[in-house]
C-alpha cells in the first residue's frame, strides 16, 4: 500500500543535478516504505496511486511541493547566546576583536563547557524543530564548542542523542579545531586534536566528518592540513571552512586533500573555484554569515560562470542565529544574486553533494528518498519572492508528515 499521496498541488518543482528544474503544475508525489515510487500530474499519479487507498494523503491544492531542504552546515549544539555581541557589532565591533577579546566562539566554549549533555541534547531538539518548521529535513551538526576531548565528545553524544529522537536526518561533524583555547598556543592545540580528540571520537564512531577553520588568526594552512590528515587516517571525511576572512590557501588545500565540501569562500578568487571543480568539492556558501556580519557576499555568479555547482546552508551558530534554510534562500537571491532555480538547487541536491549523500536525496524522483515540503506558494519563483515569511507548511520526511501548520 502506498503511505503517502501529495496531491494536486499547484506545482511539483524538482531541482535535478544536471541543473535543471523539472515541475509539473497539477502535481503529485507518491511514497512508499519512505521513497519515491510516482511523481507527475495529478492524473497521471492517482491512477496507479489513488489518494483514498493511502494510508496518507496531502491536499496540496494551491500550494507548491519541493524535495525538503538540505542544510550542510550549522553548528546548532551550543549552550547560551551572544546577542549582546550582535548590538555591539550594530555600533562597530569587529567579529575577529571580539573573538581576540575572549567573545565569540570563545564565550559559546565557556558556556558549552558548564553545560549538561541533557541540556545540550534539549537545546539541539529545540533547534531542529525550528529547521524543521522551516523545511530542513536533513541538517549537518557541527561539535567545536568544546576545545578539549570531554566537551568535544559531550557535544557529539548530545547531537547523536537528538538525532535519535528527531525527526531530522542529522550528519555529526567533530570540529575541534574550530578556535584556539584561551592560554594555548595553537601548535599545542593542534597537538591536542591530533593526538587526544580525534581518536577517542573515531573509537566511538561520533562524527562522519572533521572540519577545521582554516583563517588567519585561528589555524594556518600546514595546522589544518595536519588536522584533516589525521581525520582521514582515523575514517573521518574532510570538510574546511576556507577563505572567509582573508584567502589564506584553504580552498587550494581542501582540493588538495579531497575535502567533500569548502564552507564560506568569501575571498575566493578565480583560481580557487577552478580548483575546487577539478577536484570534485563542494563550494558551500554563506549567505547569513554574510548577512550577520553586514559583509560582502561571495560572488555566487563567479562560481556559477565557471561551471562548479554551489551549495548554500545556514551557518546556524551563536553569530549567524538563523536556522531558516527558507531564509538562507531568500539570502542567496537577493544578495548573491542566484536566481530562484539554482537557489533552491543549492539547498537541495547538491546540498547533499555536501554531505556526500548522492542517493538521490535532494530530489524527487522515483527511489529518491520521500522528503518534501509543500510551500503556501503558487510556484517555486515565489518562495525567494515572498520574503520574510514561513512559506513552508507541511513537511513530510521519509514518507511520513512531521510537520504541518495547515
Amino acid at each position: 500500500m502506498t503511505d503517502l499521496v501529495v496531491h494536486d498541488a499547484a506545482q511539483v518543482a524538482n531541482p535535478t543535478d544536471d541543473g535543471e528544474m523539472v515541475t509539473f503544475r497539477d502535481g503529485a508525489v507518491a511514497i512508499e516504505d519512505g521513497v519515491v515510487t510516482a511523481i507527475g500530474s495529478t492524473e497521471e499519479v492517482t491512477r496507479d496511486h489513488p489518494p483514498e487507498n493511502a494510508t496518507d494523503a496531502v491536499d496540496a491544492a494551491g500550494r507548491t511541493v519541493l524535495p525538503g531542504f538540505v542544510d550542510p552546515h550549522t553548528h546548532a549544539a551550543f549552550a547560551g547566546d551572544r546577542a549582546d555581541e550582535f548590538t555591539a557589532k550594530l555600533a562597530g565591533a569587529d567579529y575577529q576583536d571580539i573573538l581576540a577579546e575572549g567573545g565569540g566562539i570563545l564565550r559559546t566554549v565557556r558556556a558549552t563547557r558548564d553545560a549538561s549533555r541533557d541540556q545540550l541534547v534539549e537545546n539541539l531538539l529545540a533547534q531542529l524543530d525550528v529547521m524543521l518548521a522551516h523545511g530542513t529535513t536533513t541538517a549537518e551538526v557541527k561539535s567545536g564548542y568544546g576545545l578539549d576531548v570531554e566537551t568535544e565528545v559531550k557535544m557529539l553524544e548530545a547531537i547523536d542523542e537528538a538525532a535519535g529522537r528527531h525527526p531530522i536526518d542529522v550528519v555529526p561533524t567533530f570540529m575541534g579545531a574550530h578556535a584556539v583555547p584561551e592560554d594555548t598556543a595553537p601548535e599545542e592545540y593542534v597537538d591536542r586534536v591530533v593526538e587526544e580528540q580525534l581518536p577517542v571520537v573515531a573509537k566511538h564512531d561520533l562524527a562522519e566528518f572533521c572540519d577545521v577553520f582554516c583563517e588567519a588568526g585561528v589555524f594556518s594552512v600546514d595546522q589544518s592540513r595536519r588536522v584533516l590528515e589525521a581525520g582521514v587516517e582515523q575514517g573521518l571525511t574532510p570538510k574546511i571552512h576556507a577563505d572567509e576572512f582573508e584567502r589564506l590557501g584553504g580552498s587550494q588545500l581542501a582540493a588538495d586533500i579531497g575535502a567533500t565540501s569548502a564552507d564560506h569562500l568569501l575571498q575566493s578568487t578565480e583560481a580557487d573555484i577552478t580548483a575546487l571543480g577539478e577536484a570534485n568539492v563542494t563550494p558551500v556558501l554563506l549567505p547569513g554569515t554574510a548577512f550577520s556580519l553586514a559583509a560582502d557576499y561571495a560572488d555566487a555568479p563567479a562560481f556559477e560562470g565557471a561551471d562548479v555547482p554551489v551549495a548554500i546552508a545556514t551557518d546556524f551558530n551563536p553569530n549567524c542565529y538563523s536556522q531558516s534554510m527558507e531564509f538562507t534562500i531568500e539570502l542567496a537571491c537577493n544578495g548573491m544574486r542566484m536566481t530562484p532555480s539554482s537557489a533552491l538547487r543549492s539547498a537541495t541536491v547538491t546540498a547533499a553533494n555536501a554531505i556526500d549523500r548522492t542517493d538521490g536525496l535532494g530530489t524527487l524522483r522515483e527511489g529518491s528518498p520521500g522528503d518534501l515540503v509543500v510551500a503556501d506558494v503558487p510556484d517555486y519563483q515565489h518562495l525567494p519572492y515572498n520574503f520574510g515569511v514561513q512559506n513552508v507548511q507541511t513537511v513530510v520526511k521519509n514518507g511520513e508528515v512531521v510537520h504541518n501548520d495547515c
